[in-house]
């Protein structure tokens, strides 16, 4: 038997020399001013058989772009393609980047490296390069820092510095100086403003070949008002208080800081003003001046203010005049209600006069479930010899003695008060005796009729038949008046008509 034997025989693998290639391999722009763009021809080139697809490229450097390839490109052996890269820098300093092509060859990423420096267009920079003051007061200085930077690589030598423009100046190391590459020399610009308004210059480096502009505004100083300057409080009861209004204005052209405000004069006060205030040109502040006299005098004071406005003081003057108080007089000095049916109520009028002075009743404090003030509402304000009435009301709600004292809070320079008194009483029974002569003698008995007004209508008031010519009616009200009338019921239940009318008039209570 003839065995048949198979062997395998291993096949070496061999890596594809399909590339993709990229001329120049590395792609160097050099030095390119920040914000200009520059551009550099690369050309990718097919080296294998058949053909090979370009189907992406990548930037991983937003500062390096390529120019717009209609993908897919389709490469045959041997064959190339053209495309631009542009290089943007947005800063000063080296960056780099690698661009990425994406193919169908055997290397299937091709890596484009790419680099550049992002240079200024000026061998010295100036950090701002452009000075603006903004309103600097009259007779005061506004400084700004500038930083001048040597943006070359080689050392550059500054010979001078020059200013124009009224009231503009430098300060800053002596010069001539050398600047190392990257190094940098802080100056200080200063305005100080010769007149009201705008004023515009500039400072040259000389062997820098740039010029910086200045501008600068020359404002008016602060200027500190009172509006009014001077506060009359005119009269014034001792004790009592008057509050006027003031304010502060900034008239100048630049803040003013309010760093204090004092009041002399003992009676004088201020509120309102919040210490250190700070006022823009124009701004207002509103404050509250209070005049609270002790005694009476005629007092002068002032709201001293210190700022660092043009004038740094400021006085308000202040006056006042403390005047006696009135006396309040509350008339009668005791109330007396006398008798009075409980669940019933009687006023009297009582009178608050005024002396010497107007008074202000502020409040009356009366605690009291039975008597109470009517007629008056608070505050009230009684001129010098005038008066005004109240009314005062007992409403028993009990047997039995009750008093109360009225107290009135005034600006009075005396104390008011009134006492009252009364005694509440058992309301009244009342009742009304009723006669009549029949001389039927076969009556079951009699019904009684009553009504408010002569005439009738009128309403049975017993809840059976009265055996006899006599009725009393103890349901009447104090004060009311009555009409009865009665009819007669025989055995067989039969009534006669109305007798006569008969008037009752009930005491009151």
């Amino acid at each position: 038997m003839a065995i048949l034997l198979l062997g395998i025989v291993p096949v070496e693998a061999s890596a594809s020399t399909s590339q993709l290639t990229c001329a120049p391999a590395i792609l160097g722009f050099g030095a390119i001013v920040v914000g200009q763009t520059e551009t550099l021809p690369v050309t990718l080139t097919y080296n294998g058989e058949a053909s090979a697809t370009i189907s992406g490229v990548t930037a991983g450097n937003s500062e390096f772009t390529t120019s717009p390839l209609s993908l897919p490109v389709i490469l045959l052996a041997g064959q190339s393609v053209e495309m631009n890269v542009s290089f943007t820098p947005t800063a000063m300093g080296w960056t780099g980047g690698t661009i990425k092509f994406v193919s169908s060859a055997g290397n299937d990423i091709l890596p484009l490296e790419v680099r550049g420096t992002g240079v200024s267009s000026e061998d010295v920079t100036a950090s701002p390069s452009t000075v603006s003051f903004g309103q600097v007061a009259m007779g005061t200085i506004s400084t700004v820092p500038v930083v001048l930077t040597n943006a070359r690589s080689w050392k550059i030598n500054l010979s001078a510095l020059q200013s124009t423009g009224v009231g503009f100046s430098i300060d800053g190391p002596g010069f001539p100086l050398t600047l190392d590459a990257g190094q940098s020399v802080t100056l200080n610009v200063t305005f100080a403003p010769q007149a009201a308004g705008t004023t515009t210059g500039s400072f040259f480096v000389y062997g820098a070949g740039r010029a910086i502009p200045l501008s600068g505004i020359g404002a008016a100083s602060g200027q500190l008002t009172a509006n009014p300057a001077v506060l009359a409080f005119g009269s014034v009861q001792v004790g009592g208080t008057l509050t006027l209004m003031d304010s502060f204005t900034n008239t100048g052209g630049t803040s003013v800081t309010i760093s204090q405000a004092t009041v002399t004069g003992t009676a004088f006060s201020i509120t309102g003003l919040s210490i250190p205030l700070v006022l823009n040109p124009g701004a207002s502040v509103t404050f509250n001046a209070e005049f609270a006299p002790q005694s009476t005098v005629n007092a002068t004071g002032g709201i001293l203010v210190s700022s660092n406005a043009s004038n740094p003081t400021l006085n308000v003057s202040l006056s006042g005049t403390g005047t006696a108080q009135g006396q309040l007089t509350l008339a009668p000095a005791v109330l007396n209600f006398g008798n009075t049916t409980v669940g019933t109520s009687v006023s009297q009028t009582s009178s608050l006069t005024a002396a010497g002075a107007s008074v202000t009743v502020s409040s009356a404090n009366l605690i009291s479930a039975e008597f109470s003030l009517t007629g008056i509402s608070f505050p009230a304000t009684i001129a010098t010899g005038q008066s005004v009435p109240i009314t005062l009301t007992f409403s028993p709600q009990s047997t039995g003695s009750a008093s109360a004292v009225l107290s009135v809070v005034s600006n009075a320079s005396n104390a008011s008060s009134q006492t009252m008194n009364g005694v509440g009483v058992s309301p009244i029974q009342h009742s009304v005796s009723l006669s009549w002569t029949d001389n039927d003698s076969g009556l079951a008995g009699y019904n009684i009729y009553r009504g408010g007004v002569s005439g009738g209508p009128y309403a049975q008031i017993n809840s059976g038949l009265a055996p006899i010519d006599t009725y009393s009616d103890s349901s009447v009200v104090s004060g009311q008046t009555y009409y009865y009338v009665t009819t007669a019921v025989d055995a067989s239940g039969v009534e006669s008509g109305y007798s006569n009318e008969a008037q009752a008039v009930i005491p009151n209570p």
